[in-house]
């Protein structure tokens, strides 16, 4: 098995998270912040990796409450941009049998970022997911961002209807190098029949199709696959006693594949790790926690393994 991580170009610069951020409001009327790549950047600052997150917030309440919780976790606010005519992102969570559903509103800030300024030399490579290539303006920004800055590309893959189009997600994928994704969406691109069966063989032709370095293959409670061109490793799922939700669970593994990748991990390690993380954000609700020791947990944990 080729190490996903054991790759002599990546420059060992800080990540660019670059995607939406805005507010899950659950049943209960609650609400948590998230989006997948705050998520995401949010993790990698516990973690110690200090990314640089781009987006955009509107000129309102919610989000001066995104600055705040930002600051509060130390993360960098130098390219959140502010819009005086867009509102901050927001999202209507449905839990269903434990897993959650989601009502994505159209023309929020986050749609209209616009590029940012960065040198590419500090930074190692560039996440985003799917959602924030949705419209026009942030589409545009990423696509600008990625060829000007050279970076390799980490996309995560999040179909949320209506707000993707075949063709264009298959467009995106072949400008990655590593790409995540779930069961479900792998069959969804290759339009096939929902079947666990023939994974292996589905992904090779994705990982093919796109040009991937990487293809990471998540499977709810069953685990995740991992793909590359030296073959397939497997790994095994993390059991957990008391499911509070699973809203981050994705994005919890993301970072962790991240991290594995900026840490030069063996993919088993990877897999491991992530599913770990994964499991344990499972135990709380919302995707994000303010817990320091919990990253610090796993670091020390990590680091004497």
């Amino acid at each position: 098995m080729v190490n996903p991580g054991c790759n002599t170009s990546l420059s060992p610069g800080r990540p660019i998270v670059f995607g939406e951020v805005l507010f899950d409001r659950f049943p209960d009327g609650s609400s948590v912040l998230g989006g997948a790549p705050f998520n995401v950047a949010w993790h990698l600052q516990g973690f110690g990796l200090h990314p640089l997150f781009v987006s955009r917030i509107g000129d309102d309440a919610p989000g001066e409450q995104v600055l705040d919780i930002m600051q509060e976790w130390g993360m960098d606010r130098s390219h959140i941009q502010r819009d005086a005519e867009h509102p901050t992102g927001q999202v209507e969570v449905t839990i269903t049998g434990g897993q959650p559903g989601y009502s994505i509103l159209p023309l929020q800030a986050y749609d209209f970022i616009e590029l940012p300024l960065v040198a590419a030399a500090d930074f190692s490579l560039v996440y985003h997911g799917s959602l924030i290539t949705r419209s026009s303006v942030s589409r545009s920004s990423l696509n600008r961002l990625c060829e000007h800055s050279g970076l390799p590309v980490f996309m995560d893959v999040n179909l949320r209807s209506p707000w993707w189009e075949h063709a264009a997600v298959m467009e995106w994928l072949q400008q990655a190098r590593w790409v995540k994704l779930n069961d479900e969406e792998l069959d969804i691109l290759l339009q096939r029949t929902h079947s666990r069966s023939g994974i292996e063989s589905a992904a090779a032709q994705l990982r093919a199709d796109a040009g991937l370095e990487l293809l990471i293959v998540t499977l709810g409670a069953d685990g995740a696959w991992m793909f590359t061109e030296g073959g397939a490793q497997y790994g095994e799922p993390v059991m957990v006693d008391e499911i509070a939700d699973t809203v981050g669970a994705g994005d919890a593994f993301s970072a962790v594949a991240l991290l594995g990748l900026l840490k030069g991990w063996s993919a088993q390690v990877t897999l491991q790790r992530a599913l770990q993380f994964a499991a344990r954000i499972c135990r709380q609700h919302g995707a994000t926690s303010p817990d320091r020791p919990l990253y610090d947990e796993f670091i020390q944990r990590w680091q004497d393994e």
